[in-house]
Order: structure tokens, then sequence, then C-alpha cells
């Protein structure tokens, strides 16, 4: 059970435990930067015009060949 938990979709990646834990990390952090972009856009739109969808693109980019 534990192994299911903590170790399985880290392997699908090729990733050990600790390896995936810092991408999902870093990942989150990358995700709070681009909602507070996106914050900061809403309340003033000439700021931050394309920050967020620029951040959120290259995120996809790292992440849709993993596992493969």
């Amino acid at each position: 059970m534990l192994s299911r938990v903590f170790l399985t979709h880290p392997r699908s990646v090729d990733e050990s435990y600790v390896e995936h834990a810092l991408f999902a990390g870093r990942f989150a952090l990358r995700l709070f930067g681009a909602a507070g972009a996106a914050t900061v856009h809403a309340v003033i739109p000439a700021l931050f015009e394309k920050t967020a969808g620029n951040m959120i693109a290259a995120m996809y980019d790292d992440i849709k060949s993993r596992g493969r």
C-alpha cells in the first residue's frame, strides 16, 4: 500500500520520490507565481498582460513528455 501511494507515480516518470517531490514543489511555486501575475493583471490590466499565459505554456512544455 505505501509503495503504491508514494512510489508508483514517481517511478512512472522515471524519478525517485525525492526527485519527484522537488519537481512538484518547484512546479507549485511557479504556479503561485503565475497566479500572482494574473491577480495583478486582473486589477491593473496594463501589467503582466502575457506573463501568466507564458508561464503556463512553459510549464506545459516541461511536463508534456514526462513519463514517456
